[in-house]
Order: structure tokens, then C-alpha cells, then sequence
């Protein structure tokens, strides 16, 4: 999510944990329990009352074994991350996750290919620290269903703004950020997971980097196809819009194409996210998490 959308808070540590919340956030091999109506081609909102509410809902994943819905929400002038459970038939209240600091802000959930859960926090990264920025952090899990306390993704961050990371199931990433030397305002940069950490973060370049604003990129599972949000590009519809590139090789992406005005409107469009199972992807538009069949990218992109 963009820095002129963020808001800037003081720290204070709240814990909200229960065993078997994190335990069904832990899983492998999603199979996620869609609730209805499903979407096809036309855009709808997901879940309505409970995670598409009266706030400003963005930025959302389900866990790895599909069990649990995780998301932003912007309340008190801070966005905090919810979930949301599936039990007993039916998807439960969302309420904070257990490892929000609620003095700061915590938004854009994603999962990585090991189970860890990665988010975007401006809390200090270390004592003294006032300059309030956005870094990467992530947290692992534990046996017995519990979580490790938070810790910043370092060779990802610098000393500028991170946002909205997205995996690839090769543990590819992408996140965007307005350290010096991109383009814009912000730009999106790859990297990828290893065995030691990352590897040192690539700007994706002029083909998709412009000088706007380009950031929230989401990768497809399986990682032919990036949507991301641009803001001021010619032709667009609103504030920001959702745009496409597919991958013309190993470094090279096609020239970015608008995703239409059944994607887009007069408002802002932003948090692309690919379900695990591949069935449909999700954005953030309206102050709402909307979701639409994978089926209409396909037709779109070809991907």
C-alpha cells in the first residue's frame, strides 16, 4: 500500500492469540471453503458485514491450508490486520490477529512458499528508532499452533518505505518501495527466497516502472503473470488503477496493459492477490476486498 495512504502512530504491545487460530493458519495444501455466492466474471464484494465492512478493508490472504482469511483494515487513524476462521460450516467475526501492535500500524498479510507470514509495520526496528517508515517483518510458526515474535525482513528493507509483499510458489517476491534510485514515487523490485535469506532486491526496470507511482504488485502462483497498482498513468479510470505484464522471459516483462473498467473505477484499485488454488483473485477497490473468478485474468492476460 502507498505512503499517502498510511497512517503514523506511537508502540504499545497487544496480544490476541488462541491456539487453534494459529494452528488453522499454519497448514499446507489449501482447500479453501468458498463462501457464497461465488463471482464469475463481474467483480463482488467478499464477505459482506464481517470482512468487507463500514471501514476501509484492503489487502488480504488466505492461510496456506486455506483455513483462515487474513486482511488490512484501516480503524483509529491505524490499519491493523484481522482474520477471520472457518469453522463449524461457516467463516467466523474477523477480529485482530495476535500479532498486531495496535500503538502502530500492521497491513498487507502474505504467505511465503515455507508458512511464514509476512506483513508491512512502521514500528521501530529498533530502540531509539523515530523514523516511523514501513519495513517488511514477518513472523514463523510454532508447534503447538503459536507464532515467534515479529522480526523485520533486513536485506529487504532500507532506509525508505516497503510495501505489499507477494510470493510465487518458486519463492519468488516482489514488493514496492520508494528507496532512491527507482523511477517514482515508489517502484516495484523482485528478490527471492533462499536458504540464507533473499537475494539482493532488483528494480523490475522502465518497461514496468515509470515515473508515477507503481506498487501493491501481486505475483501469480505461478509466476508468468504480475498485476500491480500505478496511479496517474495515461488512460486511467480513477485514483489508481490495476495493471497487468507477463513475463516475456527470465528478466524482461511485456509492456503493462490496464486490467478495464470491469476491474478499475473512478476510485482507487489496489492489493492484487492470487488465491493458493488459483480459482480467482482478489483486490481492494471502494473501500472493500472484492473478488473475481481467475477465469476473467485469463481471458484478459492469456495467463
Amino acid at each position: 500500500m502507498p505512503s499517502t495512504t498510511i497512517f503514523r502512530t506511537a508502540c504499545f504491545v497487544f496480544i490476541l492469540s488462541s491456539a487453534c487460530v494459529a494452528k488453522k493458519a499454519i497448514g499446507q495444501n489449501a482447500s479453501v471453503s468458498y463462501p457464497a455466492p461465488v463471482p464469475g466474471a463481474e467483480a463482488i464484494r467478499f464477505l459482506p458485514g464481517n470482512v468487507s465492512s463500514d471501514s476501509i478493508d484492503f489487502g488480504s490472504a488466505f492461510s496456506p491450508n486455506g483455513g483462515s482469511f487474513y486482511f488490512s483494515r484501516s480503524e483509529n487513524k491505524r490499519l491493523q490486520i484481522y482474520l477471520s476462521i472457518f469453522e463449524k460450516g461457516k467463516w467466523s467475526q474477523a477480529v485482530p490477529a495476535a500479532f498486531n501492535d495496535p500503538a502502530y500500524s500492521q497491513a498487507d498479510p502474505a504467505f511465503s512458499p515455507d508458512g511464514k507470514l509476512y506483513f508491512i509495520s512502521n514500528c521501530p526496528v529498533a530502540e531509539g528508532d523515530t523514523s516511523l517508515d514501513y519495513n517488511i517483518w514477518f513472523v514463523s510458526p510454532l508447534p503447538g499452533g503459536s507464532w515467534t515474535e515479529k522480526q523485520t525482513a533486513t536485506k529487504l528493507n532500507s532506509d525508505s518505505n516497503e510495501f505489499y509483499i507477494s510470493f510465487a510458489k518458486n519463492g519468488e517476491l516482489y514488493f514496492s518501495s520508494s528507496r532512491e534510485g527507482g523511477f517514482g514515487e515508489e517502484d516495484i523490485y523482485s528478490s527471492k527466497l533462499i536458504k540464507d535469506g533473499f537475494t539482493p532486491p532488483q528494480n523490475l526496470g522502465p518497461m514496468v516502472n515509470s515515473n508515477k507511482s507503481e506498487y501493491d504488485p501481486g505475483i501469480s502462483p505461478e509466476g508468468n503473470l504480475l498485476l500491480f497498482a500505478s496511479a496517474n498513468r495515461p488512460g486511467g479510470f480513477g485514483g489508481a488503477d490495476l495493471y497487468f505484464t507477463t513475463r516475456k522471459n527470465k528478466k524482461e516483462w511485456s509492456s503493462p496493459l490496464n486490467l478495464g473498467k470491469q476491474i478499475n473505477s473512478r476510485t482507487r484499485e489496489y492489493c492484487p492477490y492470487f488465491t493458493p488454488d488459483g480459482k480467482f483473485f482478489f483486490f481492494s477497490g471502494e473501500a472493500d476486498v472484492k473478488w473475481i473468478s481467475r477465469n476473467f485474468l485469463k481471458n484478459k492476460t492469456g495467463n
